[in-house]
Order: structure tokens, then sequence, then C-alpha cells
């Protein structure tokens, strides 16, 4: 059992005030049209109602792909886990199924590099106020390169059509970090600009040579890969940063994207 690890500190860990809390953030919305998203992962008090606005975008699916960043450094480079998850809205579980049929070329079964990791784990309770019982696949990534996005991306294509199972993959990604609000404002318009082209060897380019501290760049490279293979596009469907409701000196930035068909 995975148990969480930022209940209590970026989310409440009472149940009653963390359903208060996504019910003020979401509007259920369900777009049977959307097939991937990005969704911050901070705090809820900072990035929750961008993540809100586009979770609530998410259609009923079987099987939620959620790619975080590694943060911790714990475990392999590309992790996907099979332990269920324990959140405060109870209990979450992996779709054994699905991950069974990944080939696991780039992909490898490790639970240790999830135990600490908070950029899933907050993904979590909105879905499951949103949809009630759900499944997920929980898809850690040490190495975020362009190769290993199209690898990953290549690797939940391959499940999907063994499975049959309906699909949404969610990346969870912040923006630029510490920052001037209006300076992270601005080079954030221009990696999102960068996602909304769909060029992805050129969002790589400008990832790069921003030098950007956008942490989950390479989750955001495996959604606009999904997507290109479903033929979605791209729209920015919110951004806020952390100076919206704290110190603009030294923001983070967060985005909402939904990718529809």
């Amino acid at each position: 059992m995975r148990r969480p690890a930022v209940a209590g500190s970026f989310y409440p860990r009472n149940p009653e005030s963390l359903i208060a809390m996504l019910k003020e953030f979401t509007s259920p919305n369900p777009d049977s049209r959307l097939v991937a998203c990005v969704s911050p992962h901070a705090g809820y008090m900072y990035s929750g109602r961008t993540a809100g606005k586009v979770l609530s975008l998410t259609p009923k699916a079987d099987t939620y792909v959620i790619l975080g960043p590694n943060h911790t450094g714990y475990g392999s480079p590309v992790a996907v886990g099979m332990d269920s998850w324990m959140t405060p809205l109870g209990v979450v579980e992996v779709d054994q199924e699905f991950v069974d049929a990944m080939p696991k070329i780039c992909v490898v079964v490790d639970d240790t590099a999830h135990r600490y990791e908070h950029s899933l784990e907050v993904q979590v309770p909105f879905l499951q106020f949103l949809h009630g019982d759900i499944k997920i696949v929980p898809i850690c990534l040490g190495l975020q390169d362009q190769e290993t996005a199209k690898d990953v991306c290549d690797e939940i294509i391959k499940a999907e059509e063994e499975t049959g199972k309906r699909v949404v993959v969610i990346a969870s990604s912040d923006m630029h970090h510490y920052l001037p609000d209006d300076e992270c404002r601005r080079l954030d318009g221009e990696v999102i600009d960068a996602i909304i082209s769909m060029d992805i060897p050129a969002y790589y380019r400008k990832i790069y040579d921003m030098q950007a501290s956008v942490c989950g760049y390479g989750t955001i490279g495996v959604a606009m890969y999904y997507a290109k293979h479903k033929n979605a596009r791209p729209e920015l469907v919110d951004y806020s940063t952390s100076g919206d409701v704290a110190d603009r000196s030294s923001v983070v930035g967060y985005a909402g994207i939904a990718f529809r068909v």
C-alpha cells in the first residue's frame, strides 16, 4: 500500500476538509473529446484552482495514466507503481492488467520511486472526487528527454491497444520556478506557445535553450506524443502563478492544458 506522503501539507488530511476544497476548485464538465492534459502539482492553495479547472474536463475512463517528474531521486529512472494508493478519500487500485500489457522496455515496475513523490499523489484526490472509483497507472520520470518521452508514450499506446481500455493521460508539471511574477509569466508564455504548437522537437529545444525550470517537461512531452497519436489539439484552459495568492517576488507558474480530439 502506497500511503500519502503529502496529505496534511499539500492538501488537507481530513476528508471533509479535502472534499470542501475540491468542491471549491472544481466544476465538473467532463469532455469525451479530452484524451490528455497537463495539470500542476503544487500545494492546493497555490495550484489547486488551475488543476481543478483542467481536471474538471476529464471524462470517465477505464484508466488514468498519471505521469510525474521524480523530485526525490529514489527508484528507477522510469518507474511504474503497482501498489494500491491510499488517500484521505479511500484506496485507489493500480490497473495491473494495463501495466502487465506494457512492454517494459523503458518502463520498470518500481514502487520505490513513488513512495515520497508528490507530483502524482496530488492529482489522485481530484480524480477520486470527480469520478469516484477509478484505476490509475502511475509513472514517475527521472529521465525526461525526448527519446524517453517517445518510448514511454509508445508503451502506453501498446498497452492501450492490447487491453482495449479507454485511457486519459495526465501530465503532472509545474512551470517556471522562483522568478518574479512578471518574468515567470513571460517565460511560461513562451513554453506554453511551444506546447500549443505541437512541434515536439521545437518544444524540447525551447526547454533546453531557455534552461527552463519546468519540472515535468518530460511528462508534457509524453502527453504531446500521445495527443499527436490521437490527432488531438491542445488548448490552454487556465494559467496562474503562486503570486496570485502569495508573494509576487518569487513565484511558481501553473498551466492547465487540455488536448482534445
